[in-house]
């Protein structure tokens, strides 16, 4: 089963965790010095915010599944669709370990698609920066291109 995941970027986490936390009427799942998460089942939903990134607001949206097979079904439906499908495999990021591709939509907005594996210490993995115009998270696809691109550390991850 699909889980629909939003990541924001926000300016202070204490007064967004509190906001969420009254909106959704629940704590947060993952709590960081730079990022929570809500895994909220109505609506079903991975719901993230981090201070990471350059502008607040939506970083991405995306599909979290639940095994290889589903992740597997999403990355055929994109290349079937002729969308650009940028395989990064298996990754660190928002303090998980995730095997994730991503696409972007006609406005360029990034999709992540990911199963995540397990839980991590740490935020992400830091990457060199490709340039491109639109680049939004770490762990995500920098503009259209076929690159997967790297981000200095300290920079938006997932």
């Amino acid at each position: 089963m699909k889980r629909f995941h939003i990541h924001v970027r926000v300016n202070d986490i204490a007064t967004s965790v509190a906001f969420y936390s009254k909106l959704f009427g629940a704590e947060p799942t993952r709590t960081e010095t730079d990022y929570a998460k809500w895994m909220l089942d109505d609506p079903r939903v991975n719901f993230a915010i981090s201070t990471r990134g350059t502008k607040v607001g939506v970083d991405h949206l995306g599909l979290q599944v639940d095994d290889t097979a589903e992740l597997a079904e999403l990355a055929q439906r994109a290349q079937a669709a002729d969308m650009t499908l940028l395989d990064q495999g298996e990754t660190t990021c928002c303090y998980a370990r995730s095997d994730k591709h991503w696409i972007v939509d006609p406005q360029g907005i990034a999709w992540e698609h990911f199963h995540t594996l397990e839980s991590a210490p740490v935020y992400g993995e830091s990457r060199q920066e490709v340039p491109a115009p639109g680049a939004a998270a770490c762990c995500g696809p920098s503009g259209k291109s076929v690159a997967i691109p790297v981000k200095p550390a300290g920079s938006a991850c997932c």
